[in-house]
């Protein structure tokens, strides 16, 4: 009789969802920290991520990219089974513009797993998420892949 093949740990199933999604690519982001359900990313400050040159404050819809990613992996770090997830709804509450120049840290913990939804809780931030950029709260789908394998959606990058 011979074992069946261990799930991937969270720290891997992390680090494939970042390294497996082209915008997450794209964008520059990077797990910093995985645990029990929580997850920390940054997204460095970069010139072509500027929302408005005027100000060179980073786009908000790069926070927006970074808070559902960082939230989603949160709750990839807290199932004990590895399925597919879908965000369902995601609340974001822009609180103070970015500080140019700063890369930008976005920390999700997933506080609430159920069968079938997760739920999540976030902060964006540069020094300290007590000084929060953006707050997001969110739900994500579970066992969204309509009977498919986890990753059968993602394709080797070309």
């Amino acid at each position: 009789m011979t074992d069946s093949p261990k799930p991937p740990d969270a720290v891997q199933v992390v680090q494939v969802m970042v390294s497996a999604t082209p915008y997450a690519r794209a964008l520059g982001f990077e797990a910093t920290a995985v645990g029990d359900g929580r997850v920390t990313m940054r997204t460095p400050y970069r010139k072509d991520l500027i929302g408005d040159p005027e100000t060179g404050v980073i786009a908000g819809g790069v926070i927006t990219a970074l808070l559902d990613h960082v939230c989603g992996a949160a709750v990839m770090a807290a199932m004990k089974e590895r399925q597919s997830i879908a965000t369902l709804d995601l609340r974001i509450d822009y609180l103070r513009a970015a500080e140019p120049g700063r890369d930008i840290f976005a920390e999700a913990h997933c506080y609430k797993v159920t069968r079938s939804v997760a739920f999540v809780r976030a902060v964006a931030f540069e020094d300290s998420p007590e000084n929060p950029v953006a707050n997001a709260t969110a739900a994500f789908m579970i066992a969204s892949n309509g009977g498919r394998k986890m990753g059968a959606n993602m394709k080797p990058p070309r």
